[in-house]
């Protein structure tokens, strides 16, 4: 038992300081991070000792495209080369009437519009009465025709009776030729009275009727001065018409103007006389063929645009005034660098082509083009003479490259 005692007694103090002295458990925890340092720098070590196992595949340049060989027959390749083109230009237009073939017609006395016979759309002859108007001018007007008239048949009974008298030698001769006068001027004011009615509007029947009977007309004619369509009436039964007014507009549509506006910067390059093609979307495919009669000479300030004219048979009258057109002007022909217009790919709105770069490679390329002209198209700039461009197929070849660009 004394035996026992001793390290009973001894070990009970060591068993507490291991309990309450924390330089143990300190140790265990610097043992335990240094452990954890050592196993993240083997994980860190061993993650960057391979990183060609690990890295993805290098990135394709998305403007090229490759193909397989048994895709390459789908797609045809040509060689750029010079071709002799002739530039076209397209210029908005319009239809208008002739203004040579139109004529403005009103009435040539005042008076008040008592009826009216013509309507837009009509067509009418030289002569035809458009409309009647009542005027006071035109009644005095009749009586000066009547007593010219009067005045005139007295003046030939004054000279027969002078050529009977002369007979009978009781006159001289210079009687005779006074009276011969006087009868050459009645007659002369007779004819002037006369043209003013007409130019009045009233018909020769009506001068005939009121020479005879002495007839007044209570109205007079506005009468149509060319054959064509009434494409403007200002008028209206009761108005009071003042000469000069245009109460009606003729026109011949038998020939049109088609009219549009050439950019300033585009206008030395066309001539009068130089040749268009005509669309007109009312008429659908149909194409007419006519020459340039007119170029501009000013600048709108407006648009910035000088006028061009030409001028087209309309023996149909299938082209109506105001209507759409486009102007298809063909200019000189020159020999340029051309490529055929299906080689063309739009993107980012641009035009680009495909360039063979290798067997199976392609490269999509911007370029700057010209107007078509016909099935071509002239290179400005971004490819060279001798150049390997996909001419069929460019926009199946464009869908590839989008779709491998997805992948």
């Amino acid at each position: 038992m004394s035996n026992t005692t001793p390290s009973l007694k001894s070990t009970g103090p060591l068993r507490v300081a291991r309990a309450t002295d924390p330089r143990p458990a300190m140790l265990r925890l610097s043992l335990l991070c240094a452990a954890l340092g050592t196993a993240w720098l083997l994980v860190a070590c061993g993650a960057k000792s391979a990183p060609e196992a690990a890295a993805p595949a290098q990135r394709q340049d998305p403007m090229e495209v490759n193909i397989k060989a048994d895709m390459a027959k789908n797609f045809q390749v040509q060689k750029l080369a010079q071709a002799d083109l002739a530039p076209t230009q397209d210029i908005a237009g319009r239809i208008e009437a002739n203004d040579r073939l139109v004529t403005r017609i009103g009435a040539s006395v005042t008076g008040r519009v008592t009826e009216v016979l013509a309507e837009v759309g009509d067509r009418v002859k030289p002569g035809q009465a458009l409309a009647y108007v009542a005027s006071p001018e035109l009644t005095t007007a009749q009586l000066g025709y009547l007593r010219a008239n009067a005045a005139s048949q007295l003046a030939e009974r004054a000279v027969e009776r002078a050529r009977q008298l002369i007979q009978a030698d009781v006159i001289g001769s210079a009687e005779l030729q006074r009276r011969e006068s006087e009868l050459s001027i009645a007659r002369a004011e007779l004819r002037a009275a006369g043209d003013q009615l007409r130019l009045m509007g009233l018909g020769q029947a009506a001068i005939d009727k009121l020479r005879t009977d002495g007839t007044l007309a209570p109205q007079t004619a506005v009468l149509a001065t060319l054959s064509g369509v009434v494409i403007e009436r200002k008028v209206s039964s009761g108005q009071v018409a003042q000469p000069g007014d245009p109460l009606f507009t003729v026109a011949d549509l038998g020939n049109v103007w088609v009219v549009g506006g050439l950019p300033e910067q585009s206008a030395r390059s066309v001539q009068p006389g130089q040749g268009v093609e005509i669309e007109v979307p009312a008429l659908g495919t149909k194409r007419l063929q006519g020459k340039i009669v007119q170029v501009g000479d000013t600048v709108s300030p407006e648009t910035r645009t000088v006028s061009i004219r030409t001028q087209v048979d309309n023996a149909q009258r299938e082209l109506k005034p105001q209507m759409l057109a486009t102007m298809h002007i063909v200019g000189a022909t020159q020999r340029q660098l051309a490529l055929p217009s299906a080689a063309v790919v739009r993107e980012n709105d641009r035009d680009h082509v495909y360039v063979k770069t290798g067997e199976g490679q392609y490269r999509l390329t911007p370029v700057e083009l010209g107007a078509a002209s016909g099935a071509l198209r002239p290179v400005l700039k971004g490819v060279s003479e001798g150049t390997e461009v996909v001419v069929e197929g460019a926009f199946h070849l464009n869908n590839e490259r989008k779709r491998a660009e997805l992948e």
